[in-house]
């Protein structure tokens, strides 16, 4: 069997199709809305004004959140690029796709994933942006890959933009501490949203389902004018924690910090800097966000079209003197913003409650084309919630995440030197995900207030984010929480169970056919006796 979409057995057991209402305005095909699934990279949770943040760094998307709906308790599968965003097309997690690390995109596991759903019914596919997965040329019918440095380049594009990639590559993926010497529109954001607003315009009357993938903000920190200290280094705000919090963040984190600092030691130094870039290109993502918002409302577009933004994992952002993302998987790595809007979205308090995942997208997305589920999705639909029907809380009361590519943690007492992970043929770069950062295995679970990670060697953290949103107080193994990590603890473990892979499924026959979750692809309606966990028998 090919790992990636390796299932091809007729008369296979799948979702059901749930069709949503009719399309606002559009008679040509009323059951098929435009997909547009916006990903921004890198960018954590909660950095606007909407979620009272002092810097203005989004207004458009705070606008639109008003109007639309966004799951303020998001979390990424896995805070990395491939693993998250392989999640993201195919519904599932780290655990059952089989990628866990950037390097091994081809690995993926699945039987469709949704472009392979949207094609088949009848819609026009494609990617403007960075790619980062197993997906190739061919494999959609626009295909404008970029990387975090370059991008295609064409008689269209700005005279200056190739003078820009190399300026790009010279900061080595570090803070910039000058502004951009090149115009907006040599930006890879900016580039990337025009060749989206191309694909719109050629796409005619048929449905498309686009994909616009903006590198930014990602490391190198760097924006043009007007954004370069449109959010000054003496302006931004203070960190949760600098240095003095490494010393009880156990051996890896010091290892990542003198990482940074053995290779680019102005990081901590230039920390403010990072964070008033960071907010910069925040600014700058809005401001393509609204240029592609006007260019639907002025095509009429937009009652038509099913908009999610989103991003792949977060960054450290400095908090802990650290920055981009690497150990752990904590809150600025793993809390990522879902925002919808558009097609049949309506606004309800559904946001504020439910624990959502990246993992989520693909079978939402299904659901709102009209299509079935395709066996093996592990995330649940939540398109019911975006059209402001009635939902069971208790299928959204808590999420997952996990890290780590196996076996032991690397420790002091191995003695690995911070030269393994960087390029001797560019200096002062260096990558924070290597086999120090990413030993071992840690999964977290979050509900309600709470958070706890668990790993192999039965190591725990258990943090009250209402009161420590920094996750400095460690309170696993406080007898006075004894009863809330029993309860966290049953938690998790019911996610690891569930999240068991069912591919592959067998032959589907009469003797041995699985039984899928028909509605949505919830668990909950199942659920017998009382609120879970229960001693309940089956």
């Amino acid at each position: 069997m090919q790992r990636r979409n390796f299932l091809k057995i007729a008369g296979m057991a799948t979702m059901s199709a749930i069709t949503s209402g009719p399309a606002l305005g559009q008679p040509e095909s009323p059951d098929k809305p435009n997909i547009i699934v916006f990903i921004s990279d890198q960018r954590r949770f909660g950095l606007s004004k909407g979620h009272g943040y002092p810097a203005d760094t989004s207004p458009t998307l705070d606008a639109l959140e008003t109007a639309g709906l966004s799951f303020e308790n998001n979390y990424c599968t896995a805070p990395l690029c491939v693993p998250s965003r392989i999640s993201m097309l195919t519904g599932r997690w780290p655990v059952a796709h089989r990628v866990r690390m950037n390097l091994q995109a081809r690995d993926a596991f699945f039987t469709e994933d949704m472009y392979q759903v949207a094609k088949k019914h009848g819609y026009r596919t494609g990617l403007a942006g960075k790619n980062h997965t197993y997906l190739k040329e061919g494999d959609l019918d626009y295909w404008r890959p970029y990387s975090h440095d370059s991008g295609p380049i064409d008689a269209s594009s700005h005279p200056e933009s190739a003078a820009f990639e190399e300026w790009l590559k010279g900061l080595h993926y570090n803070v910039a501490e000058e502004p951009s010497p090149f115009p907006l529109e040599t930006q890879l954001t900016y580039r990337i949203t025009t060749d989206a607003i191309r694909f719109i315009e050629d796409s005619s009357s048929q449905p498309f389902l686009l994909q616009i993938s903006v590198p930014e903000p990602h490391d190198p920190e760097q924006v043009p004018t007007p954004y370069w200290n449109m959010f000054p280094p003496e302006s931004v705000s203070a960190r949760c924690a600098g240095p003095e919090a490494l010393s009880s963040m156990g051996p890896r984190a010091r290892w990542e910090y003198n990482l940074q600092q053995d290779n680019f030691p102005d990081t901590e130094k230039q920390w403010r800097r990072y964070v008033s870039n960071y907010l910069g290109a925040l600014r700058m993502i809005d401001d393509q966000v609204k240029r592609l918002t006007e260019f639907l409302d002025q095509k009429q577009l937009t009652r038509k079209t099913l908009v999610v933004f989103t991003a792949d994992h977060g960054d450290y952002l400095m908090d802990y003197s650290l920055g981009r993302k690497g150990v752990g998987l904590y809150e600025d790595l793993t809390h990522t913003p879902q925002i919808w809007w558009g097609y049949n979205v309506k606004h309800t308090s559904a946001g504020k409650s439910a624990f959502t995942s990246m993992a989520d997208l693909m079978p939402t997305l299904c659901e709102a084309m009209g299509a079935e589920i395709p066996a093996g999705v592990q995330g649940r639909s939540l398109w019911p919630l975006l059209q402001g029907q009635d939902y069971p809380a208790q299928e959204f009361r808590s999420i997952t995440s996990s890290a780590g590519v196996g076996g032991l943690y690397y420790e002091e007492e191995d003695h690995i030197p911070t030269s393994i992970s960087h390029d001797k043929d560019r200096p002062g770069s260096w990558d924070e995900l290597n086999k120090v950062t990413q030993s071992g295995n840690q999964k977290m679970v979050r509900m309600g207030e709470w958070k706890l990670v668990y790993d192999m060697m039965g190591y725990g953290a258990m943090y009250h984010l209402k009161q420590d949103p920094c996750e400095l107080h460690n309170l696993f193994g406080n007898q006075k929480y004894k009863d809330i990590q029993a309860t966290l603890m049953a938690e998790l473990a019911m996610w690891d169970i569930r999240l068991e892979d069912t591919l592959p499924t067998g032959p589907q026959n009469g003797k041995y056919q699985t039984k899928w979750p028909r509605a949505h692809n919830w668990y909950s309606p199942y659920h017998r006796g009382e609120a879970p966990p229960n001693p309940f028998i089956p």
